[in-house]
């Protein structure tokens, strides 16, 4: 039975030289991503629904970016689409000088398995395998990947590395997923409402986790997000509405995320 790692990494569906790009090397605050005329139609039967109308933006190196926006903005249309796990209906995607429009599915694979690590809202961890080995599943298909402990040492887990899920609370699962994301070394961090299925409490521990990754490891780290708490943390938010940006704020000063509460 395929598993969404299979889906979102590749498995073993393409060889590591598949991905025959050169990818420009970038420096802090470097353009990672730039996206110019983005949009995404979806044909329902004989409808049509324009999940992005011309998304212009770019992500830079080493930042904590959050896109904010409610439920059928685009939000996750646009992550998607960064991320290579979908395609835009037009317009290009760049990431770190290689455009990703002009890829073809087994260089998708790779950027995936190489560059991005993914967290999504439900956490996605096997029920049979042990933390540990959650994050192992990743760690085995990786180039330079950290050691599955230290990746959940990282995270304030490692004591826990031998529990299955469920008997891990949600937020620890969530950690679990995030360790398995970071332990790959990724230059991208991806998080698809990652406090969505969370207590305030408990939200406010995960955002702590990936706001020290993203300081400590230099990590570009994107959230989306309905919640509008979240963007205090953020150096840039991003504010999507009707598949469009509506604005892009610069946050002068980050509130660290122990400080909220929602």
């Amino acid at each position: 039975m395929r598993n969404i790692f299979q889906d979102v990494l590749g498995g073993d569906t393409a060889p590591v030289d598949a991905l025959d790009i050169d990818l420009r090397s970038v420096e802090m605050g470097d353009v990672v991503f730039e996206t110019q005329g983005v949009t995404k139609v979806y044909e329902m039967g004989e409808t049509q629904v324009h999940a992005l109308r011309g998304i212009d933006l770019e992500l830079h190196a080493g930042e904590m970016v959050v896109m904010l926006g409610p439920s059928g903005s685009g939000k996750s249309t646009l992550l998607n689409i960064i991320g290579g796990l979908d395609t835009a209906t037009e317009g290009t995607v760049h990431y770190r000088g290689w455009d990703l429009t002009r890829a073809d599915e087994a260089q998708l694979t790779l950027y995936r398995r190489f560059h991005v690590g993914f967290i999504f809202q439900f956490y996605n961890l096997i029920p049979s395998l042990t933390a540990e080995e959650n994050v192992a599943i990743v760690t085995e298909i990786a180039r330079d990947p950290m050691e599955p402990r230290a990746a959940l040492d990282l995270v304030g887990l490692a004591d826990r590395a031998d529990h299955f899920p469920a008997e891990l609370s949600g937020g620890q699962q969530q950690r679990v997923a995030i360790a398995r994301a970071v332990a790959k070394r990724p230059s991208v961090l991806l998080c698809d409402e990652p406090t969505g299925a969370l207590d305030s409490d408990t939200g406010v521990i995960v955002l702590d986790v990936l706001q020290t990754i993203n300081d400590e490891l230099g990590t570009t780290t994107a959230i989306i997000t309905h919640n509008q708490v979240v963007s205090k943390m953020a150096q840039r938010v991003i504010h999507l509405s009707d598949g469009r940006v509506s604005e892009i704020e610069e946050i002068a000063e980050q509130v660290s995320a122990r400080e909220l509460a929602w």
